[in-house]
């Protein structure tokens, strides 16, 4: 282990780095950061809703970020290694920088964007439905016929084979405002937006290529959006009390600052005035989640905010680098999260309904989201650093039972509810959009879920029976719950070796994050696919000793390699290779001096999104990453070695 002194200085610096950017409140509010999507969508809101001189500083800065992000040929990436640039981000930063005022018509920016856009067909070659909608409820394009799905169909009952709480929840808060926009004539800020005739190629005012539906449904779509039933005012309605129900105390919907735009406007089209309470709410909401880089005075709308998981992650990557439980900065981290735990029930219990409320969401102000990932997460630190008497057993056996209870019928974990066992799910599938419609077992998900189990300390709950090979010390707190999970990770396991990862982009994290869950559990029969795995991450290892994944895998379904190497995926591919006996020491030592330089570069390999959101549209640029990950190996490696100095076994 020739570079464990630097690997020690460089995991020291970075525990003093988060240490200083820690809130007093115990929280790491760290930015969670993404395209130009959701800044693109509030510059117009702004604009269509007259509200822009109230804002204009913020407009200024938000409009000065889109403008540094733009491409010498005249568009927008949505990753460094997007060639030519991407025809959905180059519009909708147009369209925004537009609206602001700041970019006139004849702007050499805005020149040479519309050249790219044009040169790529224009507006009707634009095929994300995000997209769509922004050009849609604006009136630059007509909402295609397949988006005009009836609002109507929000009065169906759960119990039919298909209906809207079949989809996953961050598609639903989404989806409703969307019918209820195409359902009617609505302009949102007509008149006061800018005409964006001049990107139509020919004179057709429709998407060449509109969101795909099978057969059977397109056509039931066709009929249905000719015109409406009697039902739908009283659909409307039911449009309205969803968001209106489904509003976090931060006056956004469900957290989500695009869901959220989308409300304020589809409340507008129903008579809501720019002045009522819940838009003004909801714009003070959106504001929340603006990020401010004082540095290049610019700012940035985050889709949401990542501070329980940021919070929970970097409290146990703390410890687990040395500093004490007892340690204010983590004592305060675990005060701020054990009093986010929530105890109201969502829409996760229409499929869980016997359970109790326990788990922890994404956000700092979610209250009825939770999600596996942040749970477990949470729950892990919290086991680590106890809260004194903030967090007593009545509320940790909650959290557990949350978990145990969110495990889908195929052994898998989703990330926020249980499958919904509708027949019908696959055929709702929009474009590049089937990770996010539905919420399907995922293996990174669930071998973090295997992970948190298998460092637990106390014996397992009495409804979870144990089935899986016993440690050393002979009593096994694995239950049948587990050895499913494990066997439902070992069937998606890739011919190559690999994992796909769903959270993570994309093979270098499920395959990572598989090892490690699979060997935290001493998963049986699993020798062969570890070895197998731990091969694969052998194979693509990068020259410079360390790992990187192109965004394009997550859209190909297959490895796509970066041609660079990234701090998070190299942390990745370190955690599985040290959590395997077999790999070789040497791999494992060149991967941690690249890691190690990665940090010290901090160029435009740190800032790779590595996050998946959206594939072909959204990805993530976690900021929490450049610490969490890398100081998790750092640490481990660091530690390895100084047992193996002492005569000792590093622990597991």
């Amino acid at each position: 282990m020739k570079w464990s002194v630097q690997a020690k200085e460089t995991a020291e610096r970075l525990r003093e780095e988060l240490l200083e950017r820690q809130s007093p409140d115990g929280a790491w509010r760290l930015c969670c950061e993404s395209g130009v999507m959701s800044d693109a969508f509030l510059l117009i809101l702004l604009k269509a809703m007259d509200w822009m001189e109230d804002h204009r500083e913020l407009a200024r800065r938000i409009a000065q970020r889109i403008a540094v992000l733009q491409e010498d040929g005249g568009g927008w990436k949505l990753h460094e290694d997007q060639k030519e640039g991407h025809l959905e981000s180059t519009v909708e930063a147009y369209y925004a920088l537009l609206a602001t005022g700041y970019y006139e018509y004849g702007d050499p920016r805005m020149v040479n964007a519309r050249r790219f856009i044009l040169a790529r067909g224009g507006l009707g070659e634009v095929r994300t439905m995000m997209t769509q909608v922004l050009l849609c409820m604006t009136g630059q394009l007509d909402w295609p016929r397949v988006l005009r799905i009836p609002v109507e169909t929000l009065l169906a009952p759960s119990w039919l084979p298909l209906s809207l709480f079949d989809l996953s929840g961050h598609a639903r808060v989404h989806l409703v405002p969307v019918l209820m926009l195409a359902s009617g004539s609505f302009k949102l800020g007509d008149g006061r937006l800018p005409n964006l005739s001049e990107l139509v190629a020919g004179e057709s005012r429709s998407f060449l290529k509109p969101p795909s539906l099978p057969g059977p449904l397109a056509g039931m779509a066709e009929a249905l959006a000719a015109g409406h039933s009697p039902l739908y005012p009283a659909s409307l309605d039911k449009g309205e009390k969803f968001m209106l129900d489904r509003i976090e105390p931060n006056g956004t919907l469900l957290t989500y600052s695009t869901a959220t735009i989308l409300m304020i406007a589809a409340l507008v089209s129903i008579g809501y005035p720019p002045s009522h309470e819940v838009i003004r709410r909801g714009l003070d909401g959106i504001r929340s989640l603006v990020w401010d880089d004082p540095r290049h005075e610019i700012s940035h709308l985050q889709i949401a905010s990542s501070t329980v998981w940021d919070t929970a992650m970097l409290g146990c990557v703390l410890h687990e680098s040395g500093l004490s439980a007892d340690h204010d900065a983590l004592q305060r981290a675990a005060g701020y999260i054990a009093s986010r735990q929530q105890t109201a029930k969502g829409d996760w219990a229409r499929r869980n309904p016997r359970t109790p409320p326990g788990g922890w969401g994404f956000s700092d102000v979610n209250t009825r989201y939770p999600d596996i990932d942040d749970t477990t997460a949470s729950l892990s630190m919290l086991q680590r650093i106890p809260a004194a008497d903030a967090f007593p057993d009545e509320a940790r056996e909650r959290g557990d039972r949350w978990v145990w209870s969110m495990q889908n019928k195929d052994g898998g974990w989703p990330a926020f509810e249980r499958e919904s066992g509708s027949p019908l799910i696959g055929l709702i599938q929009f474009e590049q959009a089937s990770q996010i419609v539905t919420d399907p077992s995922t293996v990174d998900l669930t071998a973090r879920t295997l992970a948190w189990s298998s460092r637990r300390n106390d014996p397992a709950p009495s409804w979870v029976s144990a089935a899986v090979d016993p440690g050393e010390g002979g009593q096994d707190p694995h239950g049948d719950a587990a050895v499913r999970a494990a066997a439902w990770i070992l069937k998606q396991q890739q011919r190559s070796g690999c994992w796909p990862g769903r959270w993570g982009i994309a093979y270098v994290h499920g395959t990572g994050a598989a090892i490690t869950g699979l060997m935290a559990m001493r998963a049986k029969r699993s020798a062969s696919a570890l070895y197998r795995g731990m091969n694969w991450l052998l194979s693509v290892q990068n020259a410079d000793g360390g790992w990187g994944e192109s965004c394009f895998s997550d859209v190909a379904s297959e490895y796509r390699a970066l041609g660079a190497s990234t701090p998070s995926q190299t942390a990745w591919a370190l955690e599985g290779l040290m959590a395997h006996p077999s790999s070789p020491p040497v791999a494992i030592d060149r991967g941690i001096e690249c890691l190690i330089e990665l940090l010290e570069a901090d160029d435009w390999r740190s800032r790779y999104p590595t996050g998946g959101g959206l594939p072909g549209h959204v990805y993530l640029n976690y900021h929490s990453s450049r610490y969490i990950w890398p100081l998790r190996v750092l640490s481990a490696y660091a530690a390895s070695a100084a047992s193996k100095l002492n005569g000792a076994e590093p622990k597991s």
